[in-house]
């Protein structure tokens, strides 16, 4: 027949023809798989970041994006330097990879060694420590604090890997993770000026002045003036121990005020698009930079930090040529610093104006002649209005599931009008049992419905790895925006859930399932090239169809034991590789699902009968089914089998009665039973009537036989 010739070609087209089909979870990269080995699949972002949300089953664990896709920062090449980064949810970097880079230092220089040496400093670093990179400077180590070894003779391709590497972090911190804070609520006012003296500046705290005698410094760090007195840097001692006269130079009304007009444009046009200025003059008996400090670095002694985070600083090196220059009017009232600079940092690095700044000092101690301890003392700074643009707060944003729900409607539509469609069949499957010349079709087109659709392009394939995900949210806590981030799974899994009660496990098993699909299509081109199946014995049936149910038991323990490895040990489902990936996989496993479909054309649907771990669990449940909905009539077994021979799964007994753990309800013995010109119980039943009216007429009957007529007493 016609129909047969496009089963099997609609089947092929299908099931090799993956590029047709879109799919939301994807295989884990190798490239995602070096930085988070315990990843099971991942996604890509479902708004407008340009990351890689990586998942262990349906928790989130981590986040991998490239660097070039959130920041910026060119290098000493004039090209950026473009790593891959991996983030877990505690805002640490599991793990960096370089793509690409064109600095001519390490390419036709050092070598490219320095640089992946210095890169991996990095893995490990939590995006809360102050990170100080430099090879000359005394080195710092606290919880807070990280020292990294600079590269000598690199110092500008190092500075701008640590920038872009932070920069990146930070944005995607800020964006997926909570304390790390979030969109500005300002902007820095770059377009208005107005004059401003020395006194209005100082008192508007446009210049920000902060100063701690050796008395207050003693107190706020807790030690006697005496050990800190040992560690001023010079000068006299009437002087405070911090004299510190900090400026944000970027707006006009601060830097050109501060500098005049031809300094304030010779620092700006010295900065990288993005880049703040900070001027920071020291006149105290304690230098905000070390006699060791090195150009063009971070200073280990002075930190910026807003929210608890970091704001990575460097010194801009402007003033190795020439002196600093004020203006006229302020230059007569600034004091004499001792040691001034600019440092600059990148707004990509997460900075908000309308935030309080914490400016910090890392002092050193003298605890003996052998050692030394470094305490912070810090102050709170926060910029005045009038350098500032409000930023009107965004609307709060749509809850991720949401959006994905939204972005979903069409296919959700067309599943919801599919199961709608399916309950009327099974409510009114009596009704429609006389127009059971019709369910080939329908049922064909049903299947190519659920591989196409609802597998290959909606991802609905259910598995056993949804059962145990529940019972652990059960277990730990259930949060149900959990399983909403995955609409057609949330859906058929309602479906199904109400549908055990009604009708078991075979609505699902027999309607739904893409894999169990392809095992009956596979079927159906074996019984259309007369491929006989394999007799199996019913002894045999029934030990082999225990077997699922001690795969489910493993599972289901081993991921309250280990979760990772009831992952891995799930794999004895062919789901993901020939559903979800489409036969896009490494060859063992492609092999193993063939195989499994190979062996349906001579033992029908033996996966689902003997090995399905999803069916065992969904037969469980189906047994509290309230119904038992298929037609069986007195003669069904004895002494009519026709439906058991036709009973692909082997769910019918040789009384005649449907084991419903294993009926796949495709409806086909409801079918013969309702058709007169097939079942043969109808043949049983006309000659039953006739022998017990035969027997009755030979009880109460006469008959008297004449050679001219018949007639009765």
């Amino acid at each position: 027949m016609y129909w047969r010739r496009w089963l099997c070609l609609s089947f092929f087209l299908i099931l090799f023809t993956p590029s047709l089909f879109a799919q939301d979870w994807l295989e884990v990269s190798d490239e995602a798989q070096a930085l988070f080995p315990r990843a099971t699949r991942m996604k890509a972002s479902q708004d407008a970041m340009p990351i890689t949300d990586i998942y262990q089953l349906d928790q989130t664990i981590g986040y991998l994006f490239e660097t070039d896709d959130l920041t910026d920062f060119p290098g000493f090449s004039g090209d950026s330097i473009n790593l891959r980064v991996g983030l877990d949810v505690q805002g640490r970097i599991v793990g960096l990879v370089l793509v690409r880079h064109h600095e001519p230092i390490f390419l036709h220089g050092l070598g490219e060694a320095p640089l992946y040496e210095f890169i991996a400093q990095y893995q490990g670093l939590s995006l809360k420590q102050q990170v100080l990179v430099g090879s000359d400077q005394a080195r710092i180590a606290s919880g807070d604090l990280a020292y990294f070894d600079g590269v000598t003779k690199a110092t500008v391709s190092v500075m701008v890997v640590h920038d872009t590497i932070l920069a990146a972090a930070r944005k995607v911190a800020q964006a997926r993770l909570n304390g790390f804070g979030s969109s500005a609520k300002a902007t820095l006012n770059m377009h208005q000026f107005t004059p401003r003296s020395f006194d209005v500046l100082r008192n508007e705290r446009a210049l920000f002045r902060w100063q701690l005698s050796d008395d207050e410094a003693a107190e706020q760090l807790s030690v006697n003036t005496g050990r800190l007195l040992a560690a001023r840097d010079a000068g006299d001692e009437n002087t405070p121990f911090i004299d510190l006269s900090i400026a944000l130079l970027n707006p006009p009304s601060v830097g050109k005020n501060l500098l005049g007009d031809e300094e304030y444009q010779r620092i700006m046009q010295s900065l990288a698009p993005g880049e703040v200025a900070l001027l920071v003059g020291s006149r105290g008996g304690y230098s905000f930079v070390a006699d060791d400090f090195v150009a063009g670095t971070t200073p280990a002694r002075f930190s910026l930090r807003q929210q608890g985070s970091p704001l990575a600083l460097r010194d801009a090196d402007l003033y190795h040529a020439q002196s600093p220059v004020f203006a006229e009017q302020i230059a007569v009232l600034m004091p004499a610093f001792d040691d001034v600079k600019i440092l600059t940092f990148s707004d990509q690095s997460g900075f908000d104006p309308s935030l309080p700044l914490s400016f910090g000092m890392t002092v050193q101690l003298k605890k003996n002649f052998l050692e030394s301890e470094h305490v912070l003392i810090d102050t709170e700074y926060r910029l005045p209005d009038n350098v500032l643009i409000p930023v009107e707060p965004p609307k709060p944003p749509i809850p991720l599931w949401q959006r994905i729900w939204n972005d979903r409607l069409v296919e959700i539509a067309i599943l919801s009008v599919y199961l709608a469609l399916l309950t009327g069949v099974f409510v009114f499957q009596h009704r429609l049992a006389g127009f059971g010349r019709y369910l080939t079709p329908v049922r064909l087109t049903a299947l190519l419905f659920v591989i196409g659709f609802i597998g290959f392009y909606a991802q609905g394939q259910l598995s056993v790895v949804n059962i145990y995900t529940l019972l652990l949210s059960l277990w730990k806590g259930f949060d149900i925006t959990v399983f909403l981030l995955d609409p057609i799974l949330f859906v058929l899994w309602s479906y199904v859930f109400i549908s055990l009660f009604l009708w078991g496990r075979g609505l699902y098993c027999g309607w739904l399932c893409p894999f169990g699909a392809m095992q009956e299509l596979v079927a159906a081109v074996a019984e259309k090239y007369r491929l006989r199946q394999w007799k199996i014995s019913d002894g045999l049936h029934q030990t082999l169809i225990t077997v699922k149910y001690g795969v489910l038991m493993v599972l289901v323990s081993m991921a309250f034991y280990q979760l990772s490895l009831a992952e891995t040990l799930a794999e004895i489902e062919p789901f993901k590789t020939a559903v979800t990936l489409v036969f896009d996989r490494a060859w063992p496993f492609v092999l193993y699902a063939v195989l499994l479909l190979a062996l349906s054309a001579r033992v029908h649907k033996a996966y689902c009968r003997y090995m399905c771990p999803l069916g065992a669990g969904l037969a469980v449940l189906g047994r509290l089914r309230r119904f038992s909905w298929l037609t069986r009539r007195e003669e069904c077994g004895q002494p009519c089998r026709l439906c058991e021979k036709h009973c692909g799964i082997n769910a019918i007994q040789k009384t005649g009665q449907i084991d419903y753990n294993e009926c796949v309800q495709c409806l086909a013995c409801l079918a013969i039973v309702s058709d007169e010109h097939r079942c043969v119980a109808n043949k049983y039943g006309k000659n039953r009537k006739s022998r017990r009216a035969t027997n009755t007429l030979g009880e109460g009957v006469v008959v008297t036989v004449s050679p001219h007529n018949f007639s009765k007493k």
